[in-house]
């Protein structure tokens, strides 16, 4: 019998995951508040505002699981948003009797004290935006326990991949610079080793989460794509474009001094702390219980830079 699944979210990893679940055969329905933008063939549309209990049940009803990949529209403004938000897709995912899939990062491990770091490190935040995470955490698997919901975790890393326009450091003007052999500037230090996830296996993480009972009841980090230093990272995208680049760090100073009349610097000011220690997030739980790993690296890379080729090949044609 045909499955029903549900994506609260139309971004850049909900609309892929949406994609990815209708390609197996399953009913999907993808939610979002504001107007949809991307094709999803096979995929059906609803607009609609989650925080309305009535609207969230007919998202959610029949599902076997529900996908939460919302996030607010203004990176700057999360309090008063994130946990009304959340909280209305947990209690409608339990009114149905669904799996609930959490989509999360890694924003409530704070400075970890040790790398890499797994599902057994503690949370401890030291950002607003990581104490709020810490709460969504909290809140998520003590409804776990009472009973009120069936629900897992998974979280990733900072994105790159096709379609990923929203991603901290290897996002479409980058690729821009690498493409023409230019200067790329990072906020960072760009020789610190961090983890970086491919969109795609982000979507098929939280596909395999919602599909396994023994996933449910804890948090998972999803199969990470690349370890390296964002300075490597970059260089060895720069390689299989065939090109040369220079990277070059954004000092802390001008970011805390833009976000004085710009907030999205201030707020990137605020988690640039990620980049200042060693940042490796240890998948070995993921890709021992479920088998899978991620996207060989070079096959990631080739991939996003055909797909950011096609997009502009598409807005020059526009």
């Amino acid at each position: 019998m045909t499955e029903i699944h549900t994506v609260i979210g139309a971004g850049q990893v909900g609309t892929q995951l949406a994609r990815l679940l209708a390609s197996r055969g399953h009913t999907v329905r993808i939610v979002r508040r504001s107007a949809f933008t991307a094709e999803l063939p096979g995929v059906v549309r609803m607009q609609g505002d989650v925080t309305d209990p009535a609207f969230a049940d007919q998202a959610c009803r029949g599902a076997t699981a529900v996908y939460n990949c919302a996030n607010p529209p203004d990176y700057t403004r999360w309090d008063g948003v994130l946990l009304p938000l959340y909280r209305a897709v947990r209690e409608a995912a339990g009114r149905a009797g669904a799996r609930l899939v959490q989509l999360d990062c890694f924003y409530m491990i704070g400075r970890p004290e040790h790398a890499p770091f797994d599902e057994r490190t503690p949370m401890n935040p030291c950002s607003p935006k990581g104490e709020l995470r810490k709460q969504l955490v909290e809140e998520l698997f003590e409804a776990h326990r009472r009973g009120d919901v069936r629900a897992t975790s998974g979280r990733a890393s900072d994105y790159f991949g096709p379609d990923t326009p929203q991603a901290a450091v290897l996002r479409p003007d980058v690729y821009d610079r690498i493409v023409k052999g230019g200067t790329v500037y990072v906020f960072g230090n760009p020789d610190m080793p961090h983890s970086y996830s491919y969109t795609p296996d982000v979507a098929r993480g939280l596909e395999v989460l919602g599909s396994h009972e023994e996933a449910l009841g804890r948090v998972w980090n999803l199969p990470v794509a690349a370890q390296l230093t964002t300075r490597e990272a970059i260089e060895r995208f720069a390689a299989r474009a065939g090109t040369k680049v220079r990277v070059r760090r954004v000092p802390q100073w001008a970011l805390r001094s833009v976000g004085v009349f710009v907030p999205l610097a201030s707020a990137l000011a605020e988690m640039s702390y990620q980049w200042d220690v060693p940042y490796l997030a240890d998948d070995g739980d993921f890709r021992r219980t479920f088998g899978v790993g991620p996207t060989p690296l070079d096959e990631a890379i080739d991939t996003t830079l055909a797909a950011h080729a096609r997009a502009r090949a598409k807005a020059k044609a526009a």
